[in-house]
C-alpha cells in the first residue's frame, strides 16, 4: 500500500470546512437484510456531499502565487459547490466551468457560494476541455474532481474517521464509483489498517467504468454512459485512481436503474432524507450483494455520498422504486374483446392491488392490456401471477424489465395506427438545453415523417424521447447515419414488445403468440 497516501489522508486538514460525518445504523434496512447495516452519512455535508472534502484539502495546499491567481474546474454539480466553498473560505476566486445541461438549482448553488460560472457544452467533457484551456490562459489553478493525490487524500478522510466510528472493523465498505477519488481513497486506507476488509465498488449498468478497466486490466473509454446517476457519469477511470484501485477494490457490482430507485426510497425510509442517485448506490450494491452471497450476521457499510437532488426528479424515483424492490409486476395480457371479459380477468387476478391499468381495443376479437399489479412477495409473486393467468387460458407478456415499456410505453396506451406505413422507432436521449429539438428537426428536414414522438423529462440534463418515423424501404442506413452524425444516444426500439402490442404503426399489431 502507498505509504505517501497514509500519511497524505493523516495530514489532511479538512475540518475548517467539512465535518466529521456520523455512521449511522440503518433499523429497518438491518432488520429487512438481516444483518447489522450502517451508512456513513456525506450528506449531511455543508454542499451536501463528501467533494468538499478533497476539494478543500487541494486547494488549501496552494502557494501563496497560486492563491492570487485563483481555482478553476469543470462540473456539473457537487465538485463545483464543494471548490467554491473551499475557495470562498480561502478568500480565493473561484471559477467553475459548467456544461449548458446543468440545472439551473445548480448553477444557482454555485453562484451563491461566490464563484463565477461560464456555461460551455452539452457534457463534462466539453466543460473540462474549456477549463483547462482557460487554466492555461488565466494561470488559474485547475483543481480537478478526483484525479489528484490531494482530491484522493481528502476523500480518504472518510475511511479514517468509519474506522474510529465503528466498533472493529466490518466485513465490507460499499463505495459509490464515477471517477475514482472516494474509491481508492477509502480503500488504500481501510485496506491499510484492515486487510481483510472487502472495499466494493458499485456503477450503474450504464456507467461501468471502473468494472471495464477491471476487467481489460487497463483504462477504457466508454462510447457514452447512462445520466440518471449523473454524479457518476464518467466515460472513463482516472489514471491515478485506477492505479491505486486495481490493488484495494475486491469488486465492482453494478445496478439499474429500479434498483437504484429503491435503494433512494430505502435511505429515505431510514433516515427521512433523499440521496441522489449517485449518493444511493453503496446501498443499492449492499443489498445485491446479500442477496447474491446470503450474508447474515456481518457489518455492511455503505457511502450515503450526496443528496443533491432536483425535486423534479422525485416522481421518476418514486415510479421505479416499486419495480427496483421487486414490489409490482407490469404485465401485457391479451384479453377477449367480448362482454364480462374485463370482469374474468380482475378475478383471474384475484385480490392484488391494481396500480396501472390501460386498454385499448385492438380488432374484434381480442383486446390488450397493460396492468401494473403489486407484489408482496417479489419474484418468485411475480412468476406465480404470470403463471396463475397463463393457467387460466390468457397470453400474458412480463413487461417488468422492458425499459421501453416503462419508460413510455405505459403512458401511451392508445391503440395502433393502421394508416401508418414503414414506420421504425427510435428511444434517445435530448440535452436538456435551449434548441435541441429544432437542431434536431432542422437536421431531418423534410426527408422523414414523424408519426410518433413521446417525450419525457424528470429534472435530468437529458430528456427522454421515444420517437415513431416513417422509413422507406432502403433508406434506414441513411437515418441512422443522420442520427449518428447528431450525436445524439440512440436506440432502434421497432422490434420492441410493448410497442408492438400497444403502439405501433401500420398492420405491425403483435401477437402475444409471436413474443
Amino acid at each position: 500500500m502507498p505509504q505517501s497516501y497514509i500519511e497524505r489522508i493523516l495530514r489532511a486538514q479538512i475540518y475548517d470546512v467539512a465535518r466529521e460525518t456520523p455512521l449511522d445504523r440503518a433499523i429497518r434496512l438491518s432488520d429487512r437484510l438481516d444483518n447489522q447495516v450502517y451508512l456513513k452519512r456525506e450528506d449531511l455535508q455543508p454542499v451536501f456531499s463528501f467533494k468538499l472534502r478533497g476539494a478543500y484539502n487541494r486547494i488549501r495546499g496552494l502557494s501563496d502565487e497560486e492563491r492570487r491567481q485563483g481555482v478553476i474546474a469543470a462540473s456539473a454539480g457537487n465538485h463545483a459547490q464543494g471548490v467554491a466553498l473551499s475557495a470562498r473560505h480561502l478568500g480565493i476566486k473561484a471559477l467553475i466551468v459548467m456544461p449548458k445541461t446543468t440545472p439551473i438549482i445548480k448553477v444557482e448553488a454555485v453562484k451563491a457560494l461566490g464563484a463565477k460560472t461560464v456555461l460551455l457544452g452539452d457534457s463534462y467533457d466539453e466543460a473540462c476541455d474549456y477549463a483547462l484551456k482557460l487554466a492555461a490562459e488565466k494561470g488559474m489553478t485547475f483543481v480537478h474532481p478526483f484525479d489528484d493525490p490531494e482530491v484522493i487524500a481528502g476523500q480518504g478522510t472518510i475511511a479514517m474517521e468509519l474506522l474510529r466510528q465503528h466498533a472493529g472493523p466490518p466485513h465490507a465498505i460499499f463505495v459509490p464509483v464515477g471517477g475514482g477519488g472516494l474509491i481508492s481513497g477509502i480503500g488504500t486506507y481501510v485496506k491499510y489498517v484492515y486487510p481483510q476488509v472487502k472495499v466494493i465498488g458499485v456503477e450503474p449498468e450504464d456507467a461501468p467504468t471502473l468494472f471495464m478497466a477491471l476487467q481489460k486490466g487497463r483504462r477504457v473509454t466508454l462510447k457514452q454512459v447512462g445520466i440518471f446517476a449523473d454524479g457518476v457519469a464518467v466515460k472513463q477511470i482516472g489514471k491515478e485512481t485506477f492505479r491505486l484501485a486495481r490493488d484495494v477494490v475486491d469488486e465492482v457490482l453494478l445496478v439499474n436503474t429500479d434498483e437504484i430507485c429503491a435503494a433512494i426510497k430505502d435511505l429515505f425510509d431510514d433516515t427521512r432524507t433523499v440521496a441522489e442517485p449517485a449518493g444511493a448506490l453503496g446501498v443499492a450494491g449492499l443489498k445485491k450483494y446479500v442477496a447474491r452471497e446470503g450474508v447474515v450476521g456481518q457489518s455492511l457499510v455503505a457511502i450515503e455520498s450526496g443528496a443533491n437532488i432536483n425535486f423534479d426528479r422525485l416522481r421518476h424515483v418514486a415510479e421505479r422504486a416499486e419495480l427496483g424492490e421487486q414490489r409490482e409486476a407490469l404485465l401485457a395480457v391479451e384479453i377477449p374483446e367480448e362482454p364480462g371479459s374485463f370482469l374474468n380477468f380482475c378475478r383471474a387476478i384475484g385480490k392484488r392491488s391494481v396500480t396501472e391499468f390501460n386498454y385499448r381495443f385492438t380488432d374484434v376479437a381480442r383486446a390488450h392490456v397493460f396492468v401494473g399489479i403489486e407484489l408482496t412477495e417479489g419474484v418468485t409473486e411475480r412468476e406465480q401471477v404470470v403463471l396463475q393467468l397463463r393457467e387460466r387460458g390468457y397470453r400474458v407478456l412480463d413487461m417488468t424489465d422492458n425499459e421501453t415499456a416503462k419508460l413510455h410505453i405505459r403512458y401511451m396506451v392508445g391503440g395502433h395506427a393502421p394508416g401508418v406505413s414503414n414506420e421504425a422507432l427510435y428511444r434517445f436521449e435530448f440535452p436538456e438545453r435551449p434548441g435541441a429539438l429544432l437542431n434536431f428537426l432542422s437536421g431531418m428536414g423534410q426527408r422523414w415523417n414523424i408519426s410518433l414522438f413521446h417525450y419525457r423529462n424528470h429534472g435530468a440534463a437529458y430528456g427522454r424521447v421515444l420517437m415513431g418515423v416513417q422509413i422507406e424501404h432502403g433508406d434506414k442506413r441513411e437515418f441512422q447515419a443522420f442520427l449518428k452524425a447528431l450525436g445524439y444516444t440512440w436506440v432502434e426500439e421497432t422490434g420492441n414488445a410493448a410497442y408492438r402490442l400497444f403502439a405501433c404503426g401500420g398492420d405491425c399489431a403483435g401477437s402475444m403468440e409471436s413474443h
